[in-house]
């Protein structure tokens, strides 16, 4: 178990960075500052290799343990961008930036990490080398799937990645996990309609699109009631539908925008397959023609199944048999530690943040109570992972 005294000594300065970076959120890959404050401090602290611009702006360090006769190497995973949002809360160290803040926690993330990095270059009561992992734009940009790209996991030796996310309502030294689907895959749809536009009172002489398109909206629901397992996952959301302006005026144009979430590749599959059919056969029927941009984004974050016991073992040797639930239902929200997992294996915690707004609302706020749990947690895996041998 991490020496707690030593983890009690860091964490003033540790919180003292994290309301920094709250201070000053920074969005997608334009984390230039977060990223260079990370990376003097992995330097200042001693790490033996930091690496800048993996990934366009992220931030790898090195750090070797005392032994290396395992040749075990596994990585850890922050991620460091904020979200457009506009902070609504009193704090002291509030957001300056109008229009954007960190309304996911991911300054706390990053501020725990690089606590971790810390105690580790200075302590290195390990046989291997432990990969502290900083990543840009999670949210929506693919920051982990271009680290990846940029060779990050075969440059470093990375054989096991690890990866951890607050979560709100969930109390301060409470985790959860499950084995397989933690959350879900995210894919995004626009569907451009052209009928042909005319007078409202005659609505026989054109091919009214907004008919279409309400049709459309409601005949995708049926890809979840009709056309998936019930015992498995799909959520079909239509979350935009533009057509006309005027009282009296059927348009010539629709645009119909939303996402589909699943847990598994074959109901990725299935709904991006039906999705098209409803959408050829209903044009088809109305006579109109159109035009659909279907993006795969975000994979189903999957945790293997021995990495989530060796993580739920080391939970609990750490903090006590009840301080983890592994019976957690996934969640229909997606996170790109996916692109990470498609690479080596690995797993995914999700970490208590006690009693607060939730995540990407105006008034959250990651508690600085979960500071020490998050450094504990994070240098406990290290440890008991690559365990170092007697003298």
């Amino acid at each position: 178990m991490p020496k707690s005294d030593l983890i009690a000594a860091i964490e003033p300065e540790i919180s003292a960075i994290r309301r920094d970076f709250h201070r000053h959120p920074e969005l997608l890959f334009d984390v230039q500052r977060t990223a260079g404050i990370v990376a003097d401090k992995l330097r200042e602290w001693g790490v033996d290799e930091v690496v800048t611009g993996i990934g366009r702006t992220g931030v790898v360090g090195v750090i070797k343990g005392k032994g290396q006769d395992s040749g075990k190497v596994i990585g850890l995973r922050a991620d460091m961008d904020a979200l457009p949002i506009h902070e609504e809360t009193n704090l002291e160290h509030r957001s300056t930036v109008p229009g954007k803040m960190h309304a996911c926690g991911h300054d706390g993330h990053t501020a725990m990490l690089l606590g971790a990095a810390k105690y580790l270059a200075q302590t290195r009561d390990f046989d291997g080398t432990a990969i502290v992992i900083f990543q840009p734009a999670e949210e929506g940009g693919g920051g982990g799937r271009e680290m990846c790209k940029d060779g990050m996991m075969e440059r470093f030796g990375v054989q096991e990645v690890y990866g951890l996310h607050n979560m709100p309502g969930l109390p301060i030294g409470q985790f959860a996990i499950r084995k397989g689907p933690m959350m879900a895959a995210a894919d995004r749809f626009l569907i451009k309609l052209e009928g042909r536009g005319g007078h409202a009172a005659k609505p026989n002489e054109t091919i009214d699109p907004l008919v279409s398109a309400c049709q459309i909206v409601t005949s995708l629901q049926t890809i979840a009631s009709r056309n998936a397992d019930p015992l498995d996952s799909v959520v079909v959301s239509v979350t935009a539908l533009q057509a006309g302006e005027a009282f009296n005026v059927i348009p010539q144009h629709a645009v119909i925008k939303g996402t589909v979430r699943s847990l598994s590749p074959e109901m990725r599959d299935l709904a991006e397959k039906r999705f098209r059919e409803i959408v050829a056969g209903t044009c088809q029927a109305f006579g109109l023609t159109f035009e659909i941009e279907y993006e795969r984004g975000y994979p189903v974050t999957f945790n293997h199944a021995g990495q989530t016991d060796f993580v739920t073992s080391a939970t609990k040797s750490t903090f006590g048999k009840e301080a983890i639930d592994t019976t957690v239902p996934p969640t229909m929200g997606s996170e790109d530690f996916s692109f990470m997992l498609e690479e080596r294996p690995g797993a995914y915690i999700f970490m208590g943040n006690g009693e607060s707004a939730g995540l990407h609302h105006p008034a959250y706020e990651f508690n600085d109570k979960a500071i020490p749990v998050g450094m504990t947690y994070w240098a406990s895996l290290v440890e008991m992972a690559m365990p170092q041998r007697a003298a």
